[in-house]
């Protein structure tokens, strides 16, 4: 008999595989989309999604325990995006409130399936838009100086002396100045890069031999290569050929000229949550750095940011990748200044795990488009002033004169690190930071310029100066990699009442007046201790303000020093009256000042007659290094809603004293005035091919993670407990009958100890739960190891022979048990 549990093994991994390989695009017009991330502890994968009612299709890129699950619509849902109700989503709300109200040690089998259900979402795609600005005219260059340094190192690229960012002719101080570092050897060799982006052209002369297929990945139309299809799909080649443009006789060079690029292809549709978050964690053990040209609209009006997905991915990347040294994360910091926009009204530019990048041109000024604020760490060249960007174009001998915009300074900053990463390959996300923060070169006028509490010099439009290839990588050759990151948090500040809801709703708060609301938060010496912090990096302060007219409100944090963070100005584009419901600004300004000392946030608006508003509530999270580096602990995201006050964190905060002052002046002198007019597959075939050799047994499980370990070990000891408590009181119980018994001089024999039976302890048992089947939305970690049934989904339209019968399988599943892959489509491929 035991050749039949082998045979459906090897049946069950061929099957994993054919279905692995028929992964296709998502329909979104037929089916409903959901990310579930899955604990296993309480209940499987196949109950989860039995009762919600959805199919599994496959793993959530590269997060463990998250999974993209489906649902079809109802014939009247076909071609809707988003209804107002949504069945898998209620029946989510109804176990996960069942699972608060039931002790999960009961036999409840929906409270356990709520209980394993951490996470859901419905996906919706949207569209991301590309941060290269209107088209300019070049004039033609000189060439004379660039002519001889080409004989000199042997570059035969027709089009070198037009890249003015290699070699600036006119203002020799105005390049990335990387020469001298091809001089010293480095260019880029050993190091990938991944344009996130709208495809990238392998076919180009310029960047076929330096085209990294394996980390590559069309997540528009979800195929292996990201070929850009449509007639404006040059935005990623062309930043492709600013960082890896080979050394040859066609068009120019990159920067890390011997580097190779992959390419993840975006930006030419609307795209989901899980598809994003797959692709910023795609190759992220072999690639080194992300080059992300895009973001949400640059109009002024907007101001959104990544979703708990994609924010626990980047996280993901920030900790896992690079075999824990992270993934780099370069953002450009978005073309809406004409607007009067600003990336701190960007959630992936004022990201602390990005290194977001503005613009200067070839005389050294800010060109109109680049926005400031005070998440910019650095700027790197690109186009202005007349000038654009020559690099290598979609075709295979194309080459273009036009590229620019942010999108262009963003992957010339990526072809400095990736030089730097071959110097340094040990080099952390943090430490590119930190060389980013100590080398970069003043430029700009000097009334842009702000001298901070360490000394350095700080602007809102051009962070710490522009990037210096040569300086950056020599600091890199000596660098002494920084200390593991701490994390301190305040409390968060609840003024006048101030309360939101988790739909938005605002109440209470303090009104803005004339002259402002300004709240003071007191940070001790003992807190830092405490939170075993040594050395300040970023700061994000999060605010809930409520306002008839966003855009009328300025927001400013002053330090115990006196140094001022100008947070938001003033966007005269942006009318929405939804306020600001627990946005985070994020700014570099204080890096390295002491944290010790009363943090002041002042909410300002314009007094206008028709408009106003109210400060509710706001708080500040201090990131930097630790003083001891064993006791560093890695954060992750949650993904609750952030109403005010907030839900009790999971550990105490650190105290805090806070204070709310009325002041009156309103100075606004400093404000900018230059504006015009004013001042995931969801399963990638990678996570997919990975998937596979597990389902295949070619590669071991991974283990449960040291959190997930812990709480198994004190359920279980906690189980062994309660038994051995009970055993002891029915032995008593026994031996007490026995003294009567023989005291009555009885015959009988006493009592045999009857042991629980395994059903009443469900939770610790061998055996798994069954839930039932319906229409539910859950909200839990997938896990890896979640056996699988043959006979999940009877419905017509969905596949079967995904899930393995519970009855027939340990729960939780033994060591070895691996999950397979899942394909996407409805029927199985021909010849199957």
């Amino acid at each position: 008999m035991r050749g039949l549990p082998l045979a459906r093994t090897a049946l069950f991994s061929l099957f994993t595989l054919v279905s692995a390989a028929a992964s296709g695009k998502r329909n979104y017009e037929a089916d409903k989309f959901y990310v579930l991330e899955h604990d296993v502890r309480h209940a499987s994968l196949g109950a989860v999604s039995r009762a919600l009612g959805v199919e599994v299709v496959d793993r959530a890129g590269e997060l463990p325990n998250h999974w993209l699950v489906r649902a079809p619509k109802a014939p009247g849902e076909l071609g809707a995006r988003a209804e107002e109700r949504d069945a898998v989503v209620d029946t989510y709300e109804r176990l996960r409130a069942r699972s608060r109200e039931s002790a999960l040690s009961t036999r409840d089998e929906e409270a356990r399936t709520g209980a394993a259900i951490k996470y859901l979402a419905r996906q919706i795609p949207r569209q991301r838009v590309k941060r290269a600005p209107a088209l300019i005219r070049q004039p033609k260059p000189s060439e004379e100086d660039a002519r001889a340094v080409a004989l000199r190192l042997g570059i035969n690229d027709p089009l070198f002396p037009a890249q003015w960012h290699l070699l600036n002719e006119e203002s020799a101080e105005h390049s990335m100045n990387v020469i001298p570092v091809w001089e010293m050897g480095y260019t880029g060799k050993g190091v990938i890069s991944s344009l996130v982006d709208d495809g990238l052209d392998y076919t180009s002369e310029d960047l076929k031999d330096n085209f990294d297929a394996d980390d590559s990945y069309n997540f528009n139309d979800h195929e292996p290569l990201p070929t850009p299809k449509l007639y404006d799909d040059t935005h990623g080649t062309r930043c492709a050929g600013q960082i890896a443009a080979g050394k040859n006789n066609i068009c120019g060079m990159g920067i890390a000229y011997n580097s190779k690029v992959a390419g993840v292809r975006i930006l030419s549709g609307e795209i989901s949550d899980v598809d994003e978050a797959a692709a910023l964690n795609y190759g992220f053990q072999n690639v080194s750095i992300y080059s992300c040209s895009w973001g949400p609209p640059d109009n002024g009006m907007v101001m959104e940011g990544p979703d708990y997905l994609i924010n626990k991915a980047v996280l993901h990347g920030i900790n896992a990748g690079r075999g824990g040294k992270g993934s780099i994360f370069v953002f450009a910091s978005g073309n809406g200044a004409g607007s009067g926009d600003q990336c701190n009204f960007d959630g992936y530019t004022n990201s602390i795990y990005s290194v977001t990048v503005s613009a200067i041109d070839h005389k050294g000024l800010r060109p109109y488009y680049s926005e400031a604020c005070t998440a910019n760490m650095i700027a790197a060249y690109s186009s202005g002033s007349g000038k654009s960007i020559t690099t290598t174009d979609k075709g295979k001998n194309k080459c273009a004169s036009t590229h620019g915009g942010t999108s262009a300074a963003a992957p010339n900053a990526v072809g400095v690190f990736a030089l730097a990463l071959e110097a340094r390959p040990d080099l952390t996300w943090r430490d590119i930071q930190h060389l980013c923060v100590e080398n970069a070169r003043v430029v700009g006028p000097e009334e842009d310029w702000i001298t901070t509490a360490t000394g350095r010099k700080y602007s809102s439009k051009f962070g710490y100066g522009a990037l210096d290839g040569l300086r950056y990588v020599q600091a890199a050759r000596e660098w002494k990699l920084v200390k593991p990151q701490a994390r301190l948090q305040t409390r968060t500040v609840v003024i006048e009442g101030g309360r939101m809801n988790p739909i938005g709703n605002f109440s209470g708060g303090e009104v803005i007046g004339v002259g402002g609301v300004t709240s003071t938060i007191s940070m001790k010496f003992d807190q830092l201790q405490d939170a075993n912090f040594e050395k300040l990096e970023h700061i994000v302060v999060r605010v809930w303000i409520d306002h008839t007219r966003r855009g009328d409100v300025e927001v400013e944090l002053s330090s115990p020093n006196g140094i001022r963070s100008v947070l938001a100005e003033k966007r005269r584009s942006d009318s929405a009256t939804t306020g600001y419901p627990g946005w985070r600004f994020m700014t570099v300004v204080h890096w390295g000042e002491d944290v010790v000392g009363d943090w002041s946030l002042r909410v300002f608006d314009q007094a206008s007659p028709d408009h106003n508003g109210t400060f509710l509530g706001w708080d500040m999270v201090f990131w930097g290094s630790v003083i001891d580096a064993s006791k560093a602990v890695l954060y992750e995201v949650s993904h609750e809603a952030p109403i005010l006050p907030p839900q009790e964190e999971t550990q105490p905060l650190p105290p805090t004293t806070a204070t709310n002052t009325k002041t009156h002046p309103k100075p606004t002198a400093y404000l900018s005035s230059e504006h015009p007019g004013s001042s995931t597959a969801a399963a990638a075939p990678a996570s997919t091919s990975a998937a596979v050799e597990e389902a295949a047994g070619t590669v071991p499980q991974s283990s449960p993670s040291p959190s997930q370990a812990s709480s198994q070990i004190a359920a279980i000891i906690h189980s062994l407990q309660s038994k051995l408590i009970l055993g002891i009181i029915l032995v008593v119980a026994g031996s007490i009958v026995v003294a009567v018994i023989f005291w009555r001089r009885a015959a009988s024999k006493p009592s045999p100890y009857i042991a629980l039976p395994e059903e009443g302890n469900v939770q610790m048992s061998g055996r798994r739960s069954r839930a039932p089947t319906g229409g539910d939305d859950s909200d839990d970690d997938a896990d890896e190891h979640t056996g699988l049934r043959s006979d999940m989904y009877q419905q017509p339209g969905f596949h079967s022979g995904f899930l393995d019968d519970e009855d027939e399988h340990e729960y939780p599943p033994s060591a070895g048990r691996v999950s397979p892959s899942y394909r996407d489509e409805r029927s199985a491929p021909e010849g199957i």
